[in-house]
């Protein structure tokens, strides 16, 4: 009897352990048929503004006036009168040479003017006698005549002796070898007891205006012809003045703003390139001739553009962008994009997503098209989020109050 006790127990026991866990794998198959709760998503509301349309071109600085300094005479430098590598006004003497031998041509012509005036004062005196003579019939005609002529030709000489002597001093200046513009001046190629000569090839020195400065940078004539289809369409308006912001080699944002001062008219044929020449201001000379820079230039303005954040549009496998939105049901929906350039960390769009469109940028791998989403805006988001801390450490404080 006994064992016949202990059979049924177990088989009871048998039977309710099935019973439950059939029950159980009821319960777990539940939920499988159930539809998925919706997935919570950052999304970013789309909006229109004014967009400035710009490039960032690289590109090289160059002094805006650069002059050499030639020697205009032969002759042996007697000094040099500037530091080299350092600042020099227009006009000021650079270098010193021998004034010897111009010193003597000069006198000699000195002497010639002072010997034709000598001898036009005579024949002044001959001139006037003669004059008042022949009114009395003192002289002949031909005599009185050939004293006015005589007159004549000593005036003639006084003048062809001023400028011999003015054709002497000419080169007697030019032994003083002056700087042509202000500027910086470069090292200079001789030293004191060189001989150097008239329209020789090399210079004794450079100067270099370095305020202001030209920055000539290079934009494709393809985004020219593009940007005034766009004008002309009425997609953007042109800007009035053109600020120029410049990016130095390790860079740091040059503190003055350039201005574009103009686009050559012609391209060249062997870069399909037009060149621009940026005027920026160098007080401080940072700027050196030769340094490479980058321009960041604005041309025009896009009127209710579209910007959306680079993270929410991907590349599908053709290469296209897409992006995935939020509709009215709180459901995904995609989008094929045309995106035209990068503004900061965001494209500008040119079709497929309008104003008031919820672009999703975080959790896209977790979703896929017609996915229930629980939207919430990145920036609430990250506010939700800083404040959830404080709300912690208040409860301990409330339950404290509450004992």
């Amino acid at each position: 009897m006994a064992s016949k006790t202990l059979r049924a127990t177990a088989l009871s026991t048998l039977i309710a352990a099935s019973l439950m866990l059939a029950a159980c794998n009821k319960q777990q198959a539940a939920p499988a048929n159930a539809a998925p709760p919706p997935v919570p998503v950052s999304v970013v509301t789309l909006t229109a503004g004014n967009v400035a349309l710009g490039r960032e071109l690289s590109g090289r600085a160059s002094a805006s006036q650069t002059a050499e300094v030639r020697p205009q005479v032969t002759g042996i430098v007697e000094r040099l009168l500037f530091s080299e590598g350092g600042s020099v006004k227009a006009g000021q003497v650079l270098y010193q040479i021998d004034q010897t031998a111009f010193r003597a041509a000069a006198g000699s012509a000195e002497a010639s003017l002072a010997r034709a005036q000598a001898a036009l004062t005579t024949a002044r005196l001959n001139a006037e006698r003669s004059a008042e003579l022949v009114k009395i019939d003192a002289v002949s005609r031909q005599e009185d005549e050939t004293a006015q002529a005589t007159l004549r030709q000593a005036q003639a000489d006084v003048n062809a002796a001023r400028a011999a002597l003015q054709s002497a001093n000419v080169p007697l200046g030019f032994t003083r070898v002056s700087a042509p513009i202000s500027g910086r001046i470069s090292h200079s190629s001789v030293t004191r007891g060189a001989l150097v000569t008239a329209g020789q090839a090399s210079a004794l020195a450079t100067i270099q205006q370095l305020d202001p400065m030209y920055v000539e940078v290079t934009q494709s004539s393809s985004e020219l012809l593009q940007l005034r289809r766009e004008i002309e369409a009425g997609q953007a308006q042109a800007a009035g003045s053109v600020p120029v912001e410049i990016v130095l080699e390790d860079g740091s944002v040059f503190p003055h703003a350039g201005q574009l001062r103009f686009a050559e008219a012609t391209v060249d044929p062997t870069t399909g390139s037009v060149l621009l020449r940026v005027v920026v201001p160098n007080p401080e000379q940072l700027l050196l001739p030769g340094m490479y820079v980058r321009a960041r230039l604005t041309n025009a303005e896009r009127q209710g553009a579209i910007l959306a954040p680079q993270q929410g549009i991907t590349r599908d496998a053709k290469g296209n962008a897409t992006a995935l939105v939020v509709n009215a049901e709180n459901k995904v929906e995609p989008r094929e994009v045309v995106v035209s350039r990068a503004i900061g960390d965001k494209w500008l769009v040119e079709s497929g997503l309008a104003a008031g469109d919820k672009l999703i940028v975080e959790g896209l791998q977790k979703v896929k098209p017609g996915s229930a989403v629980t939207p919430t805006e990145a920036g609430a988001a990250a506010a939700a989020a800083g404040t959830a801390k404080p709300e912690a450490d208040s409860a301990p404080a409330n339950a404290a109050s509450a004992k």
